[in-house]
């Protein structure tokens, strides 16, 4: 009965009650999808809306495939409807049974979900990531053994020198189907391009022929589509209607940051069941959680700088309604399955419509109706061009990666970064571009230059940073436009049925105010208005100095050392970050200090003399760093604190006029301190008044970036006699 396909239809189905009830029945587009992985042993792509169904797609075909249905001879048992008959078998029992389902998923939260759903259908699911390393060595002997039906992993996984050279050609040798999930990270068109994924052109080709392969995503446009479409090579494109019918969208605009909170804190009661607030930077979550808290709000925060245990158990909280929201950032975009989410509130848009999309898709799944929220704000816009600078470097910088490569002898990403101004995240993104290029090769030790032609496609980069402007363009128009909010968001993913959906605030009207009580927003206020971060002092000299002529290394001696200091807020503070941008930001003019401003230093400063963590003794003096950028803002700053208390104003640290200006504040820390070194001097009259002191000084800034020139000028300071050095500035970056 192999190819019997209303037999293998009947097998489908009875799998599909296992996973998912008994009255659960295939749609006719996901019965298409399994009939041709299954009977036709074809790769398929699969671009449908969030709670369609695809995982039950490929946890089907996967019994099936398992249990030697669709083989070309009888599987044991065919015709039965058995337990084992539907997918619990192994390739060790049957030897017409396929090898196990692989699937590459992005985040996981996916991952353990899908796990936990297989057990459901009687398919023994295993899973190997960065959060389990203990495990790999007994997984990979349960999956020589055949007693693994599924096989989740990670895509960094693939781009792993010892996964790749040594397990990766096993693994595809005797893969059954291939899954690859969140399918348009594939592509650099998509919203959420990831190098790694590309990788799988290297496992595509090392499959059997005829190997299944399944692709899925619910968010691709039709150039992302035919992108992966290509990729995959005569692929089978199931591409079905992207309306949510369970989703409510509406936007709700508001004056200020505080105006935000103080309406979240008064009307998540309004919000149905559980959900997920998303903010777009990790500072903005961690605050929103704690204010949250604060009004006596159940919730926790999700980010990608939370330790692994800390996600799980703030995950599982959700899941089950312990808690109200997770106050998360994109790290929790892919993959959360939990059906009965009742909203979805975004703290600021994100920057294309496409991931917008993506995000809401994770509410209402198995919830009759839904609120779907966004409220945007002004920093919105400044926030889309930090993450866009942080896109493929210009050809220089990448040729002069090449160029530093041998072939013979790796070089690791530490010691590439004093070489090249770029820092580690980016250059590590370059790096795996290049590798699945063929330029350079990732081994154990670091990276190789293959040695093969690279041609830098600035044009395709162009259109590619052209596409994202035209996203961010697009989620304006979202929020400004008139018409149906749901039918817009199809009509970017290019959905043919995109119509008017009759429920979003477009359509039927808004069904919440604007207001915020009294209470809450002077609650939110003072919390926002609250000024003062730490600024944490460097320890360790970059690594890898020596090579760019810089004679330092290891640590920082004692007599060295800054203290740690502080700053009025983060330039992505929900309550200061705004008017610290305009202060201090890329585009902002040198101006005086304002009042408000020079009145947040002083509450910095008084908390800091009598908080719970005080500087070791007050200072005796106030030292600026000069600045070419802003000399206006950081004289004025230190004349203030001078003034203010009552503090000798000593002078400054003289930059020099040839060294470059910014010194690569963006770039890594090996050039940061190579272009800082050397860079300042300390005037004699300054020198002369540090002798005679016998307390700490403050130092004076406007920005700290990497924190080096605090670094650098601090130890200036400390070896020209000072006793101690207390960094102060008005913001921190990030």
């Amino acid at each position: 009965m192999g190819n019997d396909r209303a037999a293998v239809r009947e097998r489908a189905e009875a799998v599909l009650r296992r996973l998912a009830g008994e009255r659960a029945r295939l749609r006719e587009d996901q019965w298409r999808a399994i009939e041709a992985l299954v009977v036709e042993k074809r790769r398929v792509l699969c671009v449908q809306r969030t709670g369609w169904g695809k995982s039950a797609v490929y946890f089907v075909a996967t019994a099936l495939l398992r249990a030697g249905v669709g083989a070309a001879g009888p599987a044991t048992g065919a015709g039965t409807d058995t337990g084992t008959d539907t997918g619990t078998g192994t390739a060790t029992d049957r030897g017409s049974a396929a090898g196990p389902t692989v699937i590459v998923s992005p985040l996981l939260a996916l991952m353990r979900n899908q796990v936990e759903a297989a057990a459901r259908a009687g398919i023994h699911a295993r899973t190997i990531n960065s959060a389990n390393l203990e495990e790999w060595d007994e997984i990979a002997a349960e999956v020589h053994a055949g007693t693994v039906d599924v096989l989740l992993i990670s895509p960094e996984r693939l781009n792993n020198p010892d996964f790749r050279d040594n397990v990766l050609p096993r693994l595809a040798a005797t893969t059954g189907l291939l899954v690859v999930d969140e399918a348009h990270c594939v592509s650099d068109w998509g919203h959420d391009f990831r190098p790694d994924y590309r990788r799988l052109r290297t496992f595509l080709a090392g499959l059997p022929e005829r190997t299944p392969v399944l692709a899925t995503t619910a968010t691709a446009n039709a150039r992302v589509t035919d992108d992966v479409a290509e990729q995959l090579s005569d692929a089978l494109v199931l591409r079905g209607p992207l309306d949510r019918e369970s989703l409510r969208l509406g936007v709700i605009e508001l004056p200020s940051a505080a105006h935000r909170l103080g309406w979240l804190a008064d009307h998540l009661d309004e919000l149905p069941g559980s959900g997920i607030v998303y903010t777009l930077t990790v500072a903005a979550a961690g605050e929103t959680a704690e204010f949250l808290r604060a009004r006596g709000w159940s919730v926790a925060s999700y980010t990608g700088q939370a330790e692994d245990a800390d996600r799980r158990a703030a995950e599982q909280d959700l899941l089950d309604n312990k808690i109200k929201a997770l106050v998360a950032t994109s790290a929790l975009g892919m993959g959360f399955d939990k059906p009965d989410l009742g909203f979805v509130v975004h703290l600021g848009s994100p920057p294309s419509p496409i991931a917008y999309y993506q995000q809401v898709g994770r509410a209402g799944r198995a919830v009759e109706h839904a609120e779907v929220l966004l409220l945007p704000g002004p920093e919105d816009q400044a926030i889309w061009r930090y993450f866009a600078s942080l896109a493929f470097p210009p050809e220089e910088q990448v040729r002069g990666v090449l160029g530093a490569l041998s072939q013979d002898r790796p070089m690791s990403t530490q010691a590439l970064e004093p070489i090249v101004d770029l820092r580690r995240t980016r250059l590590e993104l370059m790096l795996k571009v290049l590798d699945v290029d063929g330029a350079v090769r990732r081994v154990r030790g670091g990276w190789l230059a293959t040695g093969e032609p690279w041609v830098y496609d600035e044009a395709r980069l162009r259109r590619v940073a052209e596409a994202r402007t035209a996203e961010q363009r697009a989620m304006r128009e979202y929020v400004n436009g008139t018409g149906c909010r749901m039918e817009f968001l199809r009509r970017c993913l290019d959905d043919p049925g995109a119509a008017p959906c009759g429920r979003c605030d477009r359509c039927a009207g808004a069904r919440f105010g604007t207001d915020v009580s009294a209470p809450a927003l002077s609650a939110a206020q003072a919390y926002l208005g609250r000024p003062g971060v730490e600024i944490p002092p460097k320890k360790m000299w970059p690594t890898g100095l020596a090579a760019v002529g810089v004679p330092l290394k290891g640590k920082l001696g004692p007599d060295e050392q800054a203290l740690p200091g502080r700053a009025v807020g983060r330039l992505s503070d929900l309550g200061w970050g705004g008017r610290l941008r305009g202060l201090v930001g890329p585009d902002a003019p040198d101006a005086d200090l304002p009042d408000d401003v020079a009145g947040a230093v002083v509450e910095v400063l008084k908390a800091w003399a009598h908080g719970d963590d005080p500087w070791p003794a007050r200072p005796v003096g106030v030292v600026a760093v000069g600045s070419r950028g802003r000399p206006r803002l950081v004289r004025g700053l230190a004349d203030r604190i001078a003034t203010v208390g009552r503090l000798p104003l000593l002078g400054e640290v003289t930059p020099d006029p040839a060294a470059p200006a910014g010194g690569g504040a963006r770039g890594n820390s090996a050039q940061r301190v190579r272009a800082l070194h050397d860079a300042f001097t300390v005037p004699a009259d300054l020198a002369g008044a540090l002798a005679g002191l016998t307390g700490p000084v403050l130092l004076v800034d406007d920005l700290v970036d990497s924190g080096w020139t605090m670094t650098m000028v601090a130890r200036l300071l400390r070896r020209a006699g000072a006793t101690g050095v207390l960094p102060l500035a008005l913001a921190v970056a990030g």
